[in-house]
């Protein structure tokens, strides 16, 4: 069984629904996985956009979630979830808000690409202190035991 990450709001490739965007109450979907490997201690789940500003000409990956430390007991995470409910242990990051928590979609220009990746790592990092993505990332190489990802699209209408 290999690491899986669904949503019951999105299939792999297809729109986002704008109940999760700027455009609705813009709160994080229902996420849901599976299959971590044996020897999994922590999942990392990151949320960004490499198609900003324009997916014609994009110049930077914007971050739209950063968690850590969710707990290998945990199955997913519901939708519009806040802070003190995620699985206990869990830490937060920074998105590119500068602030902790999601972020939904609110693309300046055309039908960007959002990438929901998941990672399974085999240890529990220590607190980073509101780590930015590049930060945790730094962090967690040479211990990924496995990942994933859920790619939702937007347009603003």
């Amino acid at each position: 069984m290999s690491l899986t990450l669904t949503s019951i709001v999105f299939e792999h490739g297809k729109a986002i629904p704008a109940a999760y965007t700027c455009e609705g109450r813009n709160v994080s979907p229902p996420l849901a996985w599976s299959g971590a490997p044996p020897g999994t201690r922590s999942l990392v789940l990151i949320v960004d956009d490499p198609d900003a500003p324009d997916p014609a000409a994009p110049k930077m990956t914007w971050v739209h979630w950063v968690l850590y430390n969710i707990p290998t007991t945990a199955e997913g995470l519901p939708e519009a979830v806040a802070t003190a409910a995620l699985p206990p242990g869990s830490l937060e990051g920074l998105n590119d808000w500068k602030r902790t928590g999601y972020g939904g979609p609110c693309p300046p220009i055309g039908r960007h690409r959002y990438f929901h990746k998941l990672y399974a790592l085999d240890t529990v990092l220590p607190d980073l202190a509101h780590p930015t993505k590049a930060r945790l990332e730094t962090e967690m190489r040479g211990h990924v035991l496995a990942q994933t990802e859920l790619i939702g699209t937007f347009q603003r209408h």
